[in-house]
């Protein structure tokens, strides 16, 4: 009963799922290998146990980190960047979904220039961030800020707004102040609706900062993709930079997943 159970749940279709895509990488990686034509698969697409390995090679790569401690001390840079970034834009975003739903000549002033903003490439955005702050690192924040801003003011506004219209007259009708509306009725309705903009904003900051990184050299996990890609060092620290990152990616998203869960009122009242 429990394994049938089992077998009909979201974590067995997430499974096959994660095994369809390593059979897949494995068949890919094999076909690479055995095409003389093609240059050599380290270079190209490495068999996935062969990058495990290389994670647990003692080999410095520069004399006094290996691989995997070279890629690590580069995703912790990143990543502070990354959560300043986030925060900042968390907060800088829900502000003025606030202020949006406050008064409607704000978010007609407010809206087109967040949908402008969207529309400009992240490395077209760093050299205008960068000249204005005149450093690099604070540019890296400012970007994930600005890329975590727009969903999540959205996404925000947009639960503003799903309050029906006759809750709204009942808060009037018991006489409620704004505040009263908005702390009782607004915001709670807002906040699966703020939590999916922070699933949104979680790594899209990230990966914001990763490209940032590979304009100038520092601490990074995108400085270091660049002198990777330069063959500076083994090709397998370029493969670990992209299973961290993408790891770094999908457990931003489910964290705040968790938290949504912990703390939404409207999850609370799932369960009771």
């Amino acid at each position: 009963m429990v394994i049938k159970k089992f077998l009909k749940s979201k974590y067995m279709v997430n499974i096959v799922w994660i095994l369809l895509f390593f059979i897949g990488w494995e068949i890919v990686a094999l076909l690479v290998e055995l095409s003389p034509e093609i240059r050599s698969p380290e270079k190209v697409l490495p068999h996935f146990w062969k990058i495990i390995a290389s994670v647990f090679d003692v080999n410095k790569i520069d004399g006094e980190n290996t691989a995997i401690q070279l890629v690590l001390m580069n995703a912790k840079a990143t990543l502070i960047r990354s959560v300043e970034g986030f925060i900042l834009g968390m907060i800088w975003g829900f502000i003025l979904a606030l202020l949006m739903n406050l008064s409607g000549i704000i978010e007609k002033i407010a809206f087109p220039y967040l949908m402008l903003i969207q529309m400009i490439p992240i490395l077209g955005m760093a050299p205008i961030i960068l000249a204005i702050t005149g450093d690099i690192n604070k540019s890296r924040i400012w970007i994930a800020a600005i890329l975590t801003f727009y969903p999540v003011a959205t996404n925000t506004l947009a639960g503003f707004k799903s309050v029906e219209k006759e809750k709204h007259e009942l808060m009037y009708s018991y006489a409620a102040t704004t505040f009263q509306i908005y702390t009782k009725t607004l915001i709670p309705a807002a906040i699966p609706y703020f939590f999916t903009g922070l699933k949104i904003a979680a790594p899209l900051a990230i990966t914001a900062s990763i490209i940032v990184d590979t304009l100038q050299g520092d601490l990074g996990l995108g400085c270091l993709l660049s002198q990777s890609l330069k063959g500076s060092m083994t090709r397998y620290v370029f493969w670990q930079i992209v299973v961290i990152s993408a790891a770094i990616g999908i457990l931003s998203y489910v964290l705040m997943g968790i938290i949504e869960k912990i703390i939404s009122p409207h999850n609370r009242l799932k369960k009771n």
